[in-house]
């Protein structure tokens, strides 16, 4: 499974990172502004600082909702760098434009998906990857899981090579899932990953450790 962080924020890229688990980046505009990052000039400037850190995959979303200026934006968020994928909404247009860029051998993002169905035309029409939001379902008393399972079924049913991108992960739990059911990435906080760390057993265990060793270094 690979981890994505879902965040414009520089030191919490960084940080991941350096733990030596990081695969890419998701960001979109909302992640942007609450960085600070406005004007189109600074938030390409922030793309590529982003880009700077990481290896590869550094997902950017267009503005755009018709074709024509998704392609015209998306060509521009790809000169950035070729770590550069683009973040397409899942609209007419924009399958249209998943298969444009298709096409042209850019990566793509196919973002607030929520039924199968919509999983179904993004994979037909060559998406990179595609990001089933499931706490933005769980919200909404359905379950998100369930259609993570649902997608990751279909498209070994039909060896469809878009990726599945489990997003508006809210918890580890919602992370362990994602990995139970064969995801292939999840995009998340890097609070919930580093919450992976933690066990009270793990700290009990290492304070005991600690202790032991304190009172053999003092005989």
């Amino acid at each position: 499974m690979k981890f994505f962080i879902d965040t414009a924020n520089l030191a919490e890229i960084r940080e991941a990172y350096d733990m030596g688990i990081l695969d890419g980046v998701t960001t979109n505009p909302s992640l942007m502004a609450k960085e600070g990052i406005s004007g189109e000039s600074n938030v390409r400037a922030h793309y590529k600082a982003i880009c700077d850190i990481v290896d590869d995959k550094v997902s950017a979303e267009v503005i755009s909702t018709d074709f024509d200026g998704m392609i015209k934006e998306g060509k521009e968020l790809a000169k950035i760098d070729d770590k550069i994928v683009v973040k397409i909404p899942m609209i007419k247009d924009g399958i249209k434009a998943i298969k444009y860029f298709h096409s042209e051998g850019i990566r793509t993002n196919c973002t607030l998906v929520f039924s199968s169905g919509q999983a179904i035309l993004a994979a037909k029409a060559g998406a990179t990857y595609l990001s089933p939001f499931i706490g933005r379902l769980d919200d909404i008393s359905y379950d998100g899981l369930e259609l993570i399972s649902q997608i990751v079924h279909i498209y070994g049913n039909y060896g469809f090579e878009t990726e599945v991108l489990a997003a508006s992960i809210r918890h580890t739990m919602h992370l362990i899932k994602c990995a139970e059911i064969g995801a292939d990435v999840v995009t998340c906080p890097l609070k919930v990953i580093t919450g992976l760390l933690k066990h009270p057993l793990t700290d009990s265990g290492l304070a005991q450790f600690l202790a032991d060793h304190a009172k053999a270094a003092s005989k």
